[in-house]
Order: C-alpha cells, then structure tokens, then sequence
C-alpha cells in the first residue's frame, strides 16, 4: 500500500469536489432570485454527477492509505461513493417538486444534502474510530438540520428536536465507547484493534464494555431495536424526500461503517467473534420481528415505512451475524441488499411523494381509490412494496434470497427462519396499502354516491334503478411531475431489471466486498 500524504491526497480529488460544490451551492442561493430557486436543485444535480464522474476514474482494483492509516481509498469506499452519490441524486428528483410548494431556504437544504452525502463517502472510507466518528457526526448534524426543514409544520421542528436529543445521546455513548476501548488497547485503528482482540489471554472488562457501548452507539444510528424509538417521530416528522433520506442513505452509511469494521477489527479475531455473534443474531431477530409487527399496527404512511425501515435492518443485520462463517458470500448479500432496499424504497417514497403534493396527506386511508385517478403511480407503488416483501420477479425476492441463503450457509437456520416468517408479515400490511389503492372508495365518493342515492328517493325514482345506476366518477388528481415520473420509471425498471439478472451489479460488488476481506 502506498502511504505518502503527498502522492496520495489526490485520491481525495471526489471529496474535496463535493465540498466545493456545496459552498457553491450556497453562494449560488445567496444571489438567485426566489423565483429561480430551482436552478439549485440542479446544480446540486450536477454537482453530484460531477463527483460520480470523478469515482469512475479511479482503480477499484488497488486501495491506498492517507494520513497514516486514518482512510482507505479501495473498491469498497469508491463503490459506495458511487451509491451514496446516486441516492442524492434520487433525492434530489424527489425535492424539486416538493421543495418548491413546502420548503423555505433551498440552497440550504441542497447544501446540507451535499454535506450529508461527504460525512457518508468520508465514513466508508474511514479505518479508525474518531475518524469514523467525526465522520458520522458531520452527518448526523446534517440529518438533525434537514429532519426539522419543515419550518411551517410544528411536527417537524417535534421531530427535529426528538432527533436531536437522542442523536446526541448516542453519540455520546458511542465516544465513550471508543475512550474505553482505547484506555483498553491503546489504538484506534481497526487493524490494530483486531491484532489486539486476537492475542491470546483473557481481555479487559474495560475492552468489553467499549465495544458493548460501541455496538450500542451504532444501533442507535441504525433504529434497531431497541434503540429505534426515534425513528416513527423522525420519519413522521420531517418532510418527504427528508424521509426518504433516513430510511435510505443514513441506513447505507452506518452499514458501510459497521461493514469495515467488523471485517477489519472484530471478525479476524475469531475467537473473540464467537462471543459476539450471537448477541449481533438476536439483536438482528428482535429487530425483524418488533419492526413487522408494530409496523401492522400503523396508520400513517410515514410511520409505516420507518417501522418497515426497522423490520429491514434486521434483515442486514442477519448478515453481518454470519460474517464470521463465510465473508465473501455474507457480505455480499448484505450489500446487494441495501442497493436493492435503496432503489425499492425510492419508487416507493417517489409514489408517495406525488400523491403527497397533490393532496397534502399521508395517512394509509388516503389512498384511498388511487388506482383510479393515478393509475401510474399506485402501480409504481404497489410493485415497490411487493419488491420489499421479497415477492419473485422483482429485486428484493432476489436480494432475501441471498442474504438468507448466506444468514442459513453461516450455520444460522433459526435467524434466517425468523426473516423468513417476517418477510410474510411485512406482505401483510404492505396488501392493506394496496387494498387502499384498488378497493376502497374515497370517503367524498362515498359521500357523492349517498347524496345521489338520496336525491333520487326524493325524486321517487324506484331504490332498485338506484342501486343500477354506476357510481359517480372520482374526478382524476394532476399528474406527477415529469421528474417523479421519470423517477419512478427508471426505479422500477431497475427493480425488475435487478430482480432478474442481477449479475452485473453482484460482479461489482464482489469486487467491492473483496477490499474488505479479512486476512486473519
């Protein structure tokens, strides 16, 4: 590995680019007049396109260290460069609209996610504790900003208050973590840890109540249970794309994060593994299972999709549970999963969005009778959801069926039972969705047909040429935007497209899981 600060810093070129571009950003908006606004949502855009371009000209095949050790550039971190990049993107399409009708202050919003996405790209890259933390805090302090965006709402600035306070709390726990951990070992760096972790003899108290309040601190920036009580306020809270966020990018990052960690500090250990597999596979089932469940009890769209975001997690975290037993093919599912997951939910939010700036309402009830005046996007809809329930054709059939195959090839058959079981729950309340969309009748329809029924009773025309007579048309709602459109269009073609011949993006990420691969 090359280690030279000076030959190396230029493999930095796409962070130093995305930092550039969000004070661009921000100086942009400081001149536009209001009415321009959303040429930021553009420039955002191609900023993010900008640094996409700038990835694909590296060498995912070599890595190389900067600043002593502290980052890696490698196939791992340019691959999700590359991801994290593309979800902005989506995020972006999923704002114009939105941001234009509801959202003050734009080139701030834009800014932030151009920041969020550096925090997430700094964060794959990281090798060591405080530079991972320092990373993910530079998220998070963006995320608690754009969660409580809904400056007009009050249940934004609830949530973003919500957030912030429970955001700091495991923040702080997560450092404590790391202070004990270094008091314990003396180092920082993932390498070294793991060096640590497998010499013989017994280790420190100290050393294991670090790495408890390390696991603790990352549950936290995952939801899983049970440290996902700020997920429902967060999600419900703050605006639309900003909910997209959470449940896509955040989950990704801290994924990335956890992804290199055990596989350079904690895995190679394999003794000290052992002792932590199971306390990971029941963190994972309890997970699944709380997520599914309280998710059938949900009546906002919203909260909905953060208690599906939480069954998910547990999906993901099945498989870090195995990557003891065989890396290669654990990580790999993890990964393919969360691209999947990614793609699928924002068709899913993309929907939801659309209908969103048309009515102003995001109860699952309001659904009501969709198919009828947006054919396009309760369809859109619809499939993302079966796509999240693991149904065959679409891609999270095959991305369930990788990770679970993994979670049961790692010796794991009850863990990967569990995900099987609540992979048919989550069908459950994802069909009371689409029974909205297809079935039920909006309440002013029903509304209409009873004052029909009444005025012909009134004007004594036979009950029975009343109930013959076809209900009153549902007037059509606007169409989406050509963007969410678009956006929806191409999401979905990537979900069947992934459903069925995922080999190319499974090439990719071998290469990417390669990067990471334990040595010990």
């Amino acid at each position: 590995m090359e280690t030279g600060l000076t030959t190396n810093l230029h493999l930095l070129t796409p962070e130093f680019a995305l930092t550039a571009l969000a004070f661009l950003v921000f100086t942009v908006d400081l001149f536009l007049p209001e009415r321009s606004k959303e040429w930021l949502a553009g420039l955002a855009a191609a900023s993010l396109l900008a640094v996409i371009a700038v990835a694909l000209l590296m060498r995912p095949d070599q890595s190389a260290e900067l600043y002593g050790g502290l980052m890696v550039v490698d196939g791992f971190g340019l691959f999700f460069k590359i991801f994290f990049c593309a979800i902005g993107l989506g995020i972006i399409a999923l704002s114009v609209e939105y941001g234009r009708d509801r959202l003050q202050h734009r080139g701030e919003f834009y800014g932030l996610l151009l920041f969020s996405i550096l925090g997430m790209n700094l964060l794959a890259m990281s090798r060591e504790l405080l530079t991972a933390y320092i990373s993910l805090e530079l998220l998070s302090f963006s995320l608690y900003v754009l969660v409580a965006y809904g400056l007009r709402e009050a249940r934004s600035n609830e949530a973003g208050i919500k957030y912030i306070i429970i955001g700091v709390l495991s923040s702080a726990i997560m450092l404590y973590g790391l202070s004990n951990i270094y008091a314990a070992l003396g180092t920082t760096y993932f390498t070294e840890i793991a060096a640590d972790l497998a010499a013989p003899g017994d280790a420190s108290p100290v050393l294991w109540v670090g790495i408890a309040l390390l696991v603790v601190g990352l549950g936290f920036k995952l939801s899983a249970v049970p440290f996902h009580m700020w997920a429902p306020d967060a999600y419900e809270g703050a605006p639309l794309p900003v909910t997209a966020y959470l449940a896509i990018g955040s989950k990704a990052a801290a994924f990335a994060l956890t992804l290199r960690l055990f596989a350079e500090a904690i895995v190679p250990a394999a003794a000290r593994w052992d002792e932590w597999q199971l306390v990971i596979a029941v963190l994972a089932a309890i997970t699944m299972l709380a997520g599914n469940l309280v998710a059938l009890a949900q009546r906002n769209l919203k909260r909905l999709m953060a208690y599906s975001s939480i069954g998910h997690v547990g999906y993901a975290l099945a498989g870090i549970a195995v990557l003891g037993s065989d890396f290669a093919l654990a990580a790999k599912g993890v990964i393919f999963y969360l691209v999947v997951y990614a793609v699928t939910n924002l068709v899913v939010f993309a929907g939801i969005t659309a209908y969103y700036n048309r009515e102003g309402k995001d109860n699952i009830a309001d659904l009501a009778g969709m198919a009828d005046r947006q054919p396009f996007v309760a369809a859109a809809i619809a499939i993302g959801l079966f796509s999240l329930a693991g149904l065959p054709i679409f891609a999270g059939f095959t991305a369930k069926f990788y990770l679970f195959a993994a979670v049961a090839d790692g010796g794991m058959l009850w863990l990967a039972g569990v995900a099987i079981f609540t992979s048919l729950v989550s069908l459950y309340y994802y069909l009371q969705v689409m029974r909205q969309m297809y079935i039920e009748r909006p309440a002013h329809a029903e509304h209409n047909v009873a004052a029909h029924q009444e005025h012909a009773e009134h004007d004594n025309i036979h009950q029975h040429a009343a109930h013959d007579e076809p209900d009153p048309p549902i007037p059509p709602l606007q169409r989406p935007s050509i963007l969410l459109t678009a956006t929806m269009g191409i999401g979905l073609l990537v979900v069947v497209w992934l459903g069925i011949y995922p080999a190319p993006l499974l090439t990719l990420i071998e290469t990417a899981s390669a990067a990471i691969l334990p040595l010990g």
